[in-house]
């Protein structure tokens, strides 16, 4: 296996399990960035498997922002792992499944709309043995917060769905907790733990301090909040609307970010304080021999 310098490897990852990373023969000093989760990290892989179209977003109005097509990123641009990419000074990080794509000298993109946090279906430590030693991951953030849930609530009420945050803070503790006994078992095991929780609930609750108009509701979406997941029309519900302009919402849609608040997020990852990373940062691990 190549010596640590000469491939430092980092991992973004949304939910609690690791999975497969191999970084081999990589040009001296060279970062490759592999990226594993959810549809928060999904750039296009579920664009070529057999799956409902509720995990897919490879339709207008995706992507209307940056790309100017739909991509099958589920926002109007990019991907909190698409700038922690430029700022690492990579292009942009491919879908796995995307034809043509066999080689991975800057990584790649195995995340997945809808994608589980099951033993059965990622094998923790694998990862580690393939040489993996730096990681990134983002906590929970206030689930019961986001459009989608509060839809569920009653509709004459601004409150959040509160079973679910309740479910979202014990899995951050339990989170900490694996995260610092993993670093103590592990040789050269080193992390990033953004508190993705409290910067979402900062721009939902608040904001206009960070530069929105709307903190609560989807840019594109129906019902209240525009929670239904019926953005683009493809889905169950076809009618649906869409705001003017996406940078002024925090969501684009029932449950993801908008690219505006994705580059905030990936900020904070890259070069955020202990207080919202830690103990390191992003930058702080690709910059680490």
């Amino acid at each position: 296996m190549a010596s640590l310098r000469t491939h430092i490897c980092s991992l973004l990852c949304y939910t609690t399990f690791l999975s497969l990373i191999s970084c081999y023969n990589l040009p001296e000093n060279h970062v490759a960035l592999f990226i594993f989760g959810d549809s928060l990290f999904d750039a296009g892989n579920n664009n070529y498997i057999n799956t409902t179209v509720n995990y897919q977003a490879n339709f207008w109005p995706y992507g209307e922002t940056f790309f100017k097509y739909p991509t099958g990123r589920f926002s109007d641009g990019r991907l909190i792992p698409d700038f922690i990419a430029e700022y690492a000074g990579l292009p942009l990080i491919p879908p796995y499944l995307q034809p043509g794509n066999n080689k991975f000298m800057d990584g790649v993109n195995f995340a997945s709309a809808g994608a589980g946090a099951l033993v059965e279906t990622h094998q923790g430590f694998e990862i580690y043995k393939k040489g993996g030693r730096k990681f990134g991951f983002l906590s929970l953030g206030p689930l019961g917060c986001i459009p989608g849930m509060k839809l569920l609530v009653a509709r004459n009420t601004s409150s959040c769905l509160e079973k679910v945050t309740t479910l979202a803070h014990l899995h951050n503790k339990a989170l900490s907790i694996a995260l610092q006994k993993l670093e103590n078992q592990l040789e050269g095991f080193k992390f990033a733990n953004h508190n993705f929780y409290t910067s979402s609930s900062e721009r939902i609750n608040n904001p206009s301090k960070y530069g929105f108009k709307v903190g609560n509701m989807a840019c594109c979406g129906s019902g209240p909040y525009r929670g239904q997941s019926s953005c683009g029309g493809k889905r169950q519900i076809k009618e649906y609307q869409l705001c003017e302009k996406a940078s002024e919402y925090m969501f684009f849609d029932s449950g993801h970010p908008t690219e505006r608040a994705n580059r905030q997020f990936a900020e904070l990852l890259w070069h955020g304080t202990p207080k919202m990373t830690w103990p390191y940062n992003l930058k702080a691990l690709f910059n680490f021999l």
